[in-house]
């Protein structure tokens, strides 16, 4: 599945199902799909993020979810810098694994009903398309897999902040 020879994406098109399938690195950047969305794959990927973590959470305690996340991150560092790499782009919008392990977090640490995850859902989204300081400056210097990975985290930590705030009201 990840053999030697790259298999690049023109620059400006969408990866497809053969592309994705075509390395591990691939399937996992991409969201095992969500990232081949042609609308919004960002927040394709979100709602994904969100399916998984209401499965997951069934079997998954604190300890197994900080552990999911931290090497979730770390694969993601790798899948993102080896997919982008492979698609001559420093940040492909079909990258989405950054969004699915940033989200898990969230929701994570937000614990809550469906009606708390829905607010978590609008702020994370609104916070990674917006991209407020630091966040883009985070985006623009910070290259590579690590680079994709960290504007994600730094939208969960601001929807996670406004969340904390809301609370306190």
């Amino acid at each position: 599945m990840d053999g030697s020879q790259p298999l690049p994406s023109p620059p400006g098109s969408r990866p497809n199902w053969r592309f994705m399938v075509a390395r591990l690195s691939h399937l996992v950047a991409l969201g095992f799909g969500c990232g081949l969305a042609r609308v919004a794959p960002g927040t394709v990927g979100t709602m994904g993020a969100w399916l998984s973590y209401l499965l997951l959470a069934r079997w998954l305690g604190d300890t197994q979810w900080a552990v999911l996340i931290a090497a979730s991150f770390v694969i993601g560092v790798w899948a993102s810098n080896r997919t982008a790499a492979d698609m001559k782009s420093a940040d492909p919008g079909a990258i989405v694994w950054d969004e699915i392990v940033a989200f898990w977090l969230v929701l994570w640490l937000a614990g809550g009903d469906l009606a708390t995850q829905a607010v978590c859902f609008a702020l994370f989204r609104f916070f990674d398309i917006v991209k407020p300081p630091p966040i883009r400056q985070f985006e623009r210097r910070v290259a590579g897999g690590l680079g994709v990975m960290l504007d994600d985290l730094l939208a969960a930590l601001y929807a996670l902040l406004v969340l904390v705030a809301w609370r306190a009201l």
